[in-house]
């Protein structure tokens, strides 16, 4: 993966007149008799893609089945190129190749993950670039990437490979049964002047595939209809956010948030507001009262949920729970493959969306991260405010977020009996070991004012009473709880 980085940076812009930038790509091919071979995007040809100049310039006539491939961009899939040239996840399948590893995601709405969707269908194992590594491919790519979004404004897709049923299915209705609400916050999130009602707005909704063709007439397509209909669930029951509070009292406040989904995240923050008691901020001179919850990170979730949920999973519904200690949101389906569930709970897994559609509209409204599941987000956020790291955990058919308001609620899936163990100096050095990721014997002795000796007495207790794990040696070890 390093070296198709390396090679990446080798790559010759193709010259253009109309300014369009040209990616800049590095692949690598691993042959089973482990010999390497790289190309890079334009290296003996201008405008020749990585893979094309890898499989079918230097290795024309070559067998290459069981070959892993390293491309630091998304192959392009089916019909982005036009006839009769292939895509190149087409020539990846004809060749035999047995393993792809992708850096990241081509935003361009002819391929966005369906170059990855095609590859998967033919049977090929697909990995996904580390983090880290995606967002050195992702700088040295940025003017490519930004074009890349704008020509999803510009370019009516071709679905030639379909990631989702609601991306073409028509639901009978007309674009009257859009809400004129949802479209106007559309708008005004865009700074838009044309009207909504407007020739050239039905168009970039049909660009965007939210409005399909039918006789003439523009009609919802099912993404369409969830992102702006007026009822999305008259048509698709699984759509929609059932939200609950529970108070000490043992009373529910209870909200269901059936409206279109550009709206919900507005909505969702004034019904907070309402029904979630203030606090008083004491940490300043002045009088502040806040709510005592981190709405940004249950925006991040909540939007989460919606877009990178399951669709085809219809039994089943996006839920946020909120009490005193935990803020709990679960999403019908599992993580997006490649990726792992491992991934999701270290909160280091690559960007990818389940439904691209959704997901970009809600980054040009300014509540998801452009392409990610925002999961750096949701934890950098919650080490600022001295919470816990919050948990993922999947249980069919839910992907569980738990963001633990207190220490108090990771106790909830901690071992109960062996926190009782602990003494109260051990007890708040615990409480100080889950509000970060992870820390060292020497970390721990300076938060906890306590000897060398003390503190890696008390990071051993945890270990022993199944309350941490660590990793590394030496100085350099590493203590982090377990709260599952």
């Amino acid at each position: 993966m390093e070296k198709s980085i390396e090679v990446m940076k080798q790559s010759v812009a193709e010259p253009r007149e109309d300014g369009k930038a040209s990616p800049r790509v590095g692949a690598v091919l691993y042959k089973p008799d482990g010999t390497v071979e790289c190309a890079a995007r334009g290296e003996l040809r201008y405008g020749d893609h990585a893979e094309f100049t890898l499989l079918e310039r230097k290795n024309r006539g070559t067998l290459l089945d069981g070959s892993i491939l390293f491309a630091t961009l998304e192959p392009c899939a089916p019909g982005a190129r036009r006839h009769p040239k292939l895509g190149c996840a087409e020539r990846i399948v004809n060749a035999r190749i047995a393993e792809v590893y992708i850096g990241i995601p081509d935003p361009d709405p002819m391929v966005d993950r369906k170059g990855i969707a095609y590859l998967e269908k033919h049977g090929i194992k697909i990995h996904m670039f580390p983090r880290e590594l995606q967002d050195q491919i992702r700088e040295a790519n940025a003017e490519f990437l930004e074009q890349a979004l704008q020509r999803a404004e510009e370019q009516e897709v071709q679905e030639t490979v379909i990631l989702s049923r609601l991306e073409q299915e028509k639901t009978g209705t007309d674009p009257d049964d859009f809400s004129p609400d949802a479209l106007d916050h559309y708008r005004g999130k865009l700074g838009l002047s044309e009207s909504s009602d407007s020739v050239e707005f039905r168009r970039r909704l049909i660009r965007q595939g939210l409005l399909k063709m039918e006789n003439g007439h523009g009609v919802p397509s099912g993404f369409g209809l969830l992102l702006f209909g007026r009822n999305p669930r008259d048509s698709f029951q699984q759509a929609g956010l059932l939200a609950t509070v529970r108070y000490p009292n043992g009373k529910d406040e209870i909200r269901n948030f059936d409206e279109p989904y550009v709206l919900i995240p507005k909505l969702l923050k004034e019904w907070l507001g309402k029904v979630l008691p203030l606090s008083i901020d004491r940490n300043r001179m002045e009088r502040e009262e806040r709510l005592d919850v981190p709405f940004e990170m249950i925006r991040e979730a909540v939007v989460n949920a919606l877009v990178h949920r399951d669709y085809d999973i219809k039994g089943a519904k996006c839920q946020l729970t909120i009490d005193s200690e935990v803020i709990e949101i679960k999403s019908p389906g599992g993580p997006v493959p490649p990726v792992t569930m491992e991934q999701m709970k270290a909160f280091n897994a690559p960007m990818l969306s389940r439904n691209p559609k959704l997901h970009y509209v809600f980054a040009q409204i300014e509540v998801a991260e452009e392409r990610g599941l925002g999961l750096a987000s949701l934890k950098s956020r919650a080490a600022e405010l001295g919470l816990p790291t919050p948990l993922y955990t999947f249980e069919q058919p839910y992907l569980t977020l738990k963001i633990f308001r207190s220490s108090k609620g990771v106790e909830r899936v901690t071992n109960r009996k062996a926190l009782q163990q602990l003494k109260k100096s051990e007890r708040a050095g615990w409480d100080w070991l889950v509000s970060v990721d992870g820390a060292t014997s020497t970390d721990y002795a300076e938060a906890q004012g306590v000897s060398s000796r003390t503190a890696l007495n008390h990071l051993n207790q945890f270990v022993d009473l199944g309350l941490a794990v660590k990793s590394g040696a030496g100085p350099s070890t590493r203590y982090q709880t377990i709260t599952e």
